[in-house]
């Protein structure tokens, strides 16, 4: 009698579920990752004095959160990250909801990565290239994407109301960011993106890009919107059966703000890790990045990769000297650490040189050499 009585119990159980999901599929369990970061980084500044009588300088640099969760085919993916105060301090990397229609097809909204040219990096070292440090590169804004991949095609299309948007109102952008937007009196609104690629090859392993950029730029001074626009062609290599990589980018950008009188219209204000330095209104930017991955079995190492990126900022101002960007360094993954030493050179570059407001400006005409900073950071990854 109670073997029979269990039994029902079981069935009917059974039928209510299957009632509420017609699939016969039960419900999803609510899915959650901890995942994060803690990273110091040395480095040594050939156009710092004090620090070479130091022998350099080795410190903190970064703790970061990742968390990705899904329930019911709603997903979060977010990274929140803790530099010193002199970075910025604390601040989201990104985070945005997301939603998969299909294995094929997905919508993102939240702060996510911009669909411009080469992605994830248009870099293979510590330091990116040239375009990220013009907001081309890992750049996060806050708006809505769609994704969708074929077997050799891939588009995204994106609206961004605005860049990372941490203080509202009329009040000038927050430097305290992760990735570089134009900050100052102006303000990145109302941004549409396009972006299309072309896998080739039997493995897939080539890939060519096309994107396309278009935005305003409210001016917190005259309340009126200028516009700005960009576009790039890319292409990268980077097979699963080969230890090449291979990347090559294109691109270029015009700026139009709508500034008060008096001010120059030559340059705009960029800002990312708690310090703003201006940036020409008009420019192309050329890359170039090749890296050789060599597989390693011993108990400590498991891998390095050898790089070069190289970057040439081409500014369209009469008599704003041209930039310059050269990475040589390796990667060397040990377990959950991965260390990069990097031998970073810069031409009227802001991090890699003494000039800092106007080096992607003006530039130093008359005294502009190049500077090195080495670089090592070593980072475990959780």
């Amino acid at each position: 009698m109670k073997k029979r009585l269990l039994l029902s119990i079981v069935c009917l159980v059974n039928a209510v579920g299957y009632a509420q999901y017609p699939e016969g599929k039960p419900e999803e369990k609510p899915y959650l990752k901890l995942g994060g970061a803690v990273r110091f980084n040395y480095n040594l500044s050939t156009w710092k004095e004090d620090q070479l009588e130091r022998g350099g300088d080795f410190g903190y640099d970064m703790f970061r959160i990742n968390v990705e969760s899904r329930y019911r085919n709603i997903k979060l993916n977010a990274e929140y990250r803790q530099y010193s105060q002199a970075f910025g301090g604390g601040f989201l990397k990104q985070g945005w909801f997301q939603y998969d229609f299909s294995e094929r097809s997905q919508i993102q909204v939240g702060l996510n990565q911009v669909p411009f040219g080469i992605q994830q990096y248009n870099s293979n070292n510590w330091f990116f290239n040239m375009t990220y440090y013009l907001g081309f590169e890992d750049d996060h804004d806050m708006g809505v994407k769609y994704i969708h991949r074929s077997d050799r095609w891939q588009w995204q299309a994106a609206y961004y109301k605005s860049a990372e948007e941490f203080v509202f109102g009329l009040a000038e952008p927050s430097p305290n960011r992760y990735s570089y937007d134009i900050t100052g009196r102006n303000k990145e609104n109302n941004q549409l993106d396009f972006k299309a690629v072309r896998y080739l090859g039997d493995s897939l392993g080539h890939e060519l890009g096309a994107s396309v950029q278009g935005g305003l730029l409210y001016n917190i001074d005259t309340r009126r919107n200028g516009t700005r626009y960009a576009a790039a062609v890319h292409y990268e290599y980077k097979a699963a059966y080969t230890p090449w990589n291979i990347k090559l980018q294109a691109m270029l950008y015009r700026i139009n703000p709508e500034n008060a009188f008096g001010t120059d219209p030559d340059v705009v204000e960029m800002g990312a890790y708690g310090a703003n330095y201006n940036v020409a209104t008009q420019g192309e930017v050329y890359t170039v990045g090749l890296a050789y991955h060599l597989p390693v079995d011993t108990r400590l190492l498991q891998g390095v990769t050898f790089y070069n990126n190289y970057g040439y900022y081409n500014k369209r101002i009469s008599g704003f000297e041209n930039a310059h960007m050269n990475v040589l360094g390796a990667l060397l993954t040990a377990g959950p650490m991965y260390i990069y030493t990097d031998a970073a050179l810069g031409y009227n570059h802001p991090w890699l040189g003494p000039e800092w407001t106007n080096a992607f400006a003006t530039g130093t005409p008359g005294d502009t050499r190049w500077h090195m900073r080495f670089n090592i950071n070593m980072g475990y990854y959780f």
